[in-house]
């Protein structure tokens, strides 16, 4: 299992950055990061609604009733990190909210293992993964100095402070989202099942989000005309996110939930590497300064710590 879920799991990793990159086409077709999200989420929710039928496991819906509350809210994780990446990546770019998610996610597996909390089988951080860790949040934090030009790091942190903690926020609901749902897949002994319920929620959740934003904010509602201009690629966020999610909640149980975050934000980053440098994904292209990669280098080397500790 382990030797799958290596090369696995780095592939899986780097779909969220692509999936974030390709959601930011669907904001601008809509003029609505919300309105994109609620879209994206409905995607996946749909595919894996449809691969339950055909794989006649749907009626594992009917356990739900018998199944502990706190089990069925991992899908709003899925909302805001979708959301976060859909406002993030056209502000900080890829590599920079990568590296942030990243720091979230990092901190959020530790205490999932350490405390054992949200039914994560405790264990204890070894030498690597205590070392490991302060390497990640030291390097997000070099990314960032050296996209704001090397000296600015003070004004950086502050000029970005909202968009970062944003960034560290959704980075860690990840984790805690692929726990939860790796209860709710035991409960229901049906893991496409499982994670099209996730989605469903998701979706519930961004649709209240955009009906409160348009009625309480007076926000516009989302365009519908413009998404016949939306590339192929620009559809892809929901197949990514369905893919991300129950790939995660199976091998958490296997391998650990620091081993599987590390080596899935691993994939995020080497991926983010190439929608900045080469502006993919009809984003802006950012220059790779010589410490921005060796930041991405030490975080790296941080996640390859925590892996095989």
């Amino acid at each position: 299992m382990e030797a799958f879920a290596v090369p696995f799991l780095l592939f899986v990793g780097s779909l969220l950055a692509l999936q974030a990159a390709a959601n930011v086409q669907l904001s601008t077709a809509t003029g609505s990061p919300f309105g994109a999200s609620t879209l994206q989420c409905g995607v996946a929710a749909a595919l894996l609604v449809t691969l339950g039928a055909v794989a006649g496991v749907l009626g594992a819906f009917g356990s739900l009733d018998d199944v502990e509350t706190w089990h069925l809210v991992g899908g709003l994780g899925t909302s805001l990190y979708i959301t976060s990446g859909i406002l993030l990546f056209p502000r900080l770019g890829a590599v920079v909210t990568v590296a942030f998610w990243i720091a979230g996610q990092m901190i959020a597996s530790l205490a999932l293992d350490g405390f054992g909390l949200l039914g994560v089988e405790r264990e204890a951080p070894g030498v690597g993964q205590l070392l490991g860790t302060p390497m990640v949040i030291a390097a997000a934090v070099v990314i960032v100095s050296a996209q704001a030009g090397g000296g600015a790091l003070g004004s950086a942190l502050r000029d970005r402070s909202g968009w970062l903690a944003l960034a560290v926020l959704a980075g860690a609901a990840l984790p805690l989202q692929g726990a939860v749902n790796a209860q709710l897949r035991a409960d229901l002994d049906a893991p496409i099942a499982a994670a099209a319920f996730s989605f469903i929620v998701a979706s519930s959740a961004m649709l209240v989000v955009l009906a409160g934003t348009i009625a309480l904010a007076n926000a516009a509602p989302p365009r519908v005309r413009p998404l016949a201009a939306v590339p192929w690629w620009g559809w892809l966020g929901g197949v990514c996110g369905a893919t991300y999610v129950t790939s995660v909640f199976l091998l958490i149980p296997e391998i650990g939930t620091a081993a599987t975050i590390a080596l899935t934000v691993a994939g995020q980053q080497v991926a983010s590497l190439f929608v900045d440098r080469y502006g993919l994904f009809r984003l802006p292209r950012r220059r790779l300064s010589t410490v921005r990669l060796a930041g991405v280098a030490t975080l790296l080397a941080g996640v390859a710590l925590i892996q095989v500790a």
